[in-house]
């Protein structure tokens, strides 16, 4: 069973079983493959090299929107110029907390840095969106309607199997964040 993230001497420490490392794996990877942009051979080298995707659109899927949402509600316009300008950065600055944290998931004990603590927090943060979207968690009533289901004994379908995958990520997220906030607390 997973032991909740706790900063001590060593650092920022916790432990996963192996189906647990497992499963964030396989959530990691899952984002990273959402994440990875379209492969465009015929792609301008300087436009790539610095980042500018003049074809970039709107996502269609709603979890990979919740990742990359417009910057301006109302103003599909500036929402496109800034998409155009940022997108790759950002999803490339995304998978690469992704990857990050998925290679600290060859040890038994997670033993992190602060940049360490950065990429996972990133990482659970991306893979709950991608959950919570899926789940259709719009307001706290269906937070909370999510948060109900915590025995797997009960999971009988997709929907309550995610339900008790978003709640282990969350209560991972936020013991990570409580470890990180006691490692800013003790520093001189």
């Amino acid at each position: 069973m997973a032991k909740a993230f706790k900063y001590g001497l060593k650092g920022i420490t916790g432990f996963l079983e192996p189906a647990e490392r497992e499963l964030l794996r396989s959530l990691f990877d899952d984002v990273i493959s959402m994440l990875e942009p379209e492969d465009r051979g015929n792609q301008d080298p300087l436009a790539a090299m610095i980042g500018l995707d003049m074809d970039v659109k709107e996502p269609s899927d709603r979890a990979l929107r919740r990742l990359l949402p417009n910057v301006v509600k109302d103003d599909g316009a500036a929402s496109l110029e800034f998409r155009q300008l940022t997108e790759r950065s950002l999803r490339e600055s995304k998978i690469g907390a992704l990857r990050a944290a998925a290679l600290e998931l060859d040890k038994d004990e997670l033993v992190l840095t602060a940049a360490d603590a950065r990429h996972w927090s990133t990482a659970l943060n991306d893979v709950r969106l991608v959950l919570a979207e899926r789940l259709d968690i719009r307001d706290e009533a269906d937070a909370d309607h999510v948060h109900q289901m915590q025995d797997w004994s009960q999971a009988e379908d997709v929907e309550s199997y995610l339900a008790l995958v978003y709640n282990f990520t969350t209560w991972l997220q936020e013991s990570l964040v409580q470890a990180m906030l006691q490692s800013l607390e003790t520093r001189p």
